[in-house]
């Protein structure tokens, strides 16, 4: 059995960042998906599922509402390590070409207050488990801690 390529990344060695995970071909379309890793996987605690969730309809919200990238936006959602989200858009991209929006999002999600978009029974399957204080606590302290300060290497699978 053929190994999952992202499977084949040394998590010891993953920073927390932007990376290009894999691209695919869909017809005549190039779909490219990002590993938004906010958490050194096995290094640290990882989010907990409500601050997860939320991070996730924020997330989702300010994609699919941008000018430029609700059209491109194909999917948002968190890994199932409770260490990022992938993102999924349409396009042969570069984790610096979504770097000024993913650095938008997260201040976004940093500065959100209100209702959380589709946090209700008819909307989201498990919409009482929202954690905003702490989505947002986790989206400022990976915007200062990485994204204001991105490196190479928090842009590029170790090898």
């Amino acid at each position: 059995m053929d190994k999952i390529p992202s499977f084949s990344i040394d998590h010891k060695h993953l920073l927390r960042g932007i990376y290009l995970s894999r691209q695919d071909t869909v017809g005549k379309e190039v779909l490219t998906t990002f590993d938004i890793r906010i958490k050194e996987p096995n290094r640290e605690p990882v989010m907990d599922n409500a601050a997860l969730h939320t991070i996730e309809h924020l997330g989702a919200t300010f994609l699919r509402n941008d000018p430029q990238w609700a059209e491109k936006t194909v999917y948002f959602g968190p890994m199932g390590c409770r260490t990022g989200c992938y993102v999924i858009f349409k396009g042969d991209l570069t984790s610096k070409d979504v770097l000024p929006l993913i650095t938008d999002m997260f201040r976004f999600i940093a500065d959100f207050n209100g209702d959380i978009p589709g946090a209700t029974a008819r909307d989201c399957g498990n919409y009482l488990e929202q954690n905003l204080d702490m989505a947002k606590w986790e989206s400022r302290k990976y915007l200062n801690e990485v994204l204001t300060k991105i490196t190479d290497a928090n842009l590029n699978y170790p090898e």
